[in-house]
Parts: C-alpha cells; sequence; structure tokens
C-alpha cells in the first residue's frame, strides 16, 4: 500500500511496471479476500459515478495506493513493535532530470487542514454563492472546526480548490461534518462518508444526502444555521 500523494502516484505506477503486476491507483477502501488472499480495492470510476472493487488475482505483488484520510488512525498499542526497515537511497545529481523551480501556494491554503479536523461544516450550491460561507465561517470558527466545500461550490468560484471535499478533492473523516445545501452526489459521498457523525441541513426532503446522515434537517440553510449559532453562543454564557 502506498499513500495516494503526489510522491505516491508517481512512484506507485513505475514499480508495478517494474515488477510486472497490477496496480489500483486512487483507493477510499481496501478489503480483503481470506480465501484466495486477494486485496479487493475499491476506488471511484466513471467520474466517480460509481464506485469499482478491483482485484488482481493473477501476479504479486498487489499494489494499490490509497488516498490519505481515508482510514482513521488506530489507537497506538505500545506491546506493538514492527520491524520497521529505512532505505538510504542515493541518486547521482548527473541522473536527476527534473530540477524544483518554484513552490506556488494558494492564498490561505496554509491555513487550511481538512485532513485533521474533527470537526468541518461544509457548503454546496445550496448555498447560493460565497456570501453564505462567511455564515459556514462563523459557524466553524464557533465550534473550533474548518469550512470544506462541494465541487460545485468550488467550480462556481464561491471559494478556493483547498475547501473541496469528495473524490476531486480531500477524503476527510472528522467527528462532525455538517452539510449545509449538499444534495449528496457520490462524488462528495466517497470523500466524507467515513464521519463519525454527519448533519444534513437541506431544504428538499429527498436530497440523497439524508441517506447517509445520522441527523436531517429539512430547512432553508439560512433560517437553521443563525438559529444553531444562536443557541450555541446562549448555551455557553
Amino acid at each position: 500500500m502506498i499513500g495516494a500523494t503526489n510522491v505516491g502516484r508517481d512512484m506507485g505506477p513505475r514499480l508495478s511496471c517494474r515488477l510486472k503486476t497490477g496496480l489500483t491507483a486512487d483507493c477510499t477502501a481496501v478489503d480483503y479476500d481470506e480465501e484466495t488472499g486477494n486485496i479487493a480495492w475499491t476506488r471511484p470510476t466513471f467520474g466517480g459515478n460509481l464506485l469499482a472493487v478491483i482485484m488482481c488475482p493473477a501476479h504479486r505483488p498487489q499494489i494499490g495506493t490509497v488516498r490519505p484520510g481515508v482510514f482513521k488512525k488506530g489507537e497506538r498499542k505500545p506491546e506493538n513493535q514492527p520491524e520497521i526497515i529505512r532505505e538510504a537511497i542515493s541518486v547521482k545529481p548527473e541522473r536527476i532530470r527534473t530540477r524544483l523551480v518554484e513552490v506556488l501556494k494558494e492564498a490561505g491554503a496554509g491555513s487550511v487542514n481538512l485532513e485533521n479536523a474533527e470537526i468541518i461544516v461544509s457548503g454546496g450550491r445550496g448555498i447560493g454563492g460565497p456570501k453564505g460561507f462567511e455564515l459556514l465561517q462563523e459557524l466553524a470558527d464557533l465550534l473550533g472546526g474548518e469550512v470544506g466545500a462541494s465541487r460545485a461550490a468550488v467550480d462556481s468560484d464561491w471559494i478556493g480548490h483547498v475547501h473541496q471535499v469528495g473524490q476531486t478533492g480531500k477524503t476527510v473523516g472528522p467527528k462532525l461534518y455538517i452539510a449545509c445545501g449538499i444534495s449528496g452526489a457520490i462524488q462528495h459521498v466517497a470523500g466524507m462518508s467515513g464521519s463519525d457523525t454527519i448533519v444534513a441541513i437541506n431544504k428538499d426532503p429527498d436530497a440523497p444526502i439524508f441517506n447517509i446522515a445520522d441527523y436531517g434537517i429539512v430547512g432553508d440553510l439560512y433560517t437553521v444555521i443563525p438559529a444553531l449559532i444562536r443557541e450555541i453562543k446562549e448555551s455557553r454564557e
């Protein structure tokens, strides 16, 4: 298993070609078939409209890159003492054909840490515009969380890409995920379904997001969220 990071996405395919075996990239779930010894790799396909389960039964080793944030960190057990092998790798300068010229960072990207956030307040197309994210930011600040977004909101330039949750964004697993005006497309669900508790706020009672939500509020988020903010402030006072 290789992390689906910038480095891992480069290394995985090269490694699988050298070893003449298969590679399943960008996995969101991993399972194991004890009978055959095959790993069942799950990844989004067809633009995120389906989740495919892929196996590599004829070749070994089995290789897959796994998205960061897909699995929750387990508790450390002192009695577990695995062997860690560290390889010292040296590459001669004349063999390096690329060089880092400049690093460009999106404004505000350094302050957004969705993968490690315990609370995320996320907005979708239903918030209606960039002003809606100011309201979500107020709630997130009050809860000590981060602001996320669906692809529809990011594509509309209402908020930066660093806030995007989903197949083409970040995969997250916070303790609390509040989805505001998000319909629940599979591309978005693939990135947040591992959350401990999901609260959905949407005017459409038939929105798919309610199928995975632990708590659902059918109503206008511009009525619900201000009321929620008031209740939190009053309870703290």
